[in-house]
């Protein structure tokens, strides 16, 4: 499984309606909303990084009102060990 965190910067007053568009994508696992310098973050889960790569590129990067993103590939967890 392939965890990414993708911060948004959309259109200022669009926060909300970016939010319910991402959280119709298959593999969003958690949008909320934020204070500082990204509007939006989105946590994804997939199968691979060819579906990540999709994800973002065909899907969330194509929503007309987000203006920038930056992606944040998690390589490594903590286990509770």
């Amino acid at each position: 499984m392939t965890t990414a965190f993708v911060l948004i910067n959309c259109t200022l007053g669009k926060e909300e309606e970016v939010i319910d568009e991402v959280m119709g994508i298959e593999g969003v696992s958690a949008v909320d909303g934020v204070f500082g310098a990204y509007d939006i973050i989105v946590q994804v889960s997939v199968d691979d990084v060819t579906l990540l790569r999709d994800l973002i590129t065909n899907k969330i990067r194509k929503i007309t009102l987000i203006r920038s993103t930056l992606v944040l590939i998690v390589v490594d967890g903590q286990s509770d060990e």
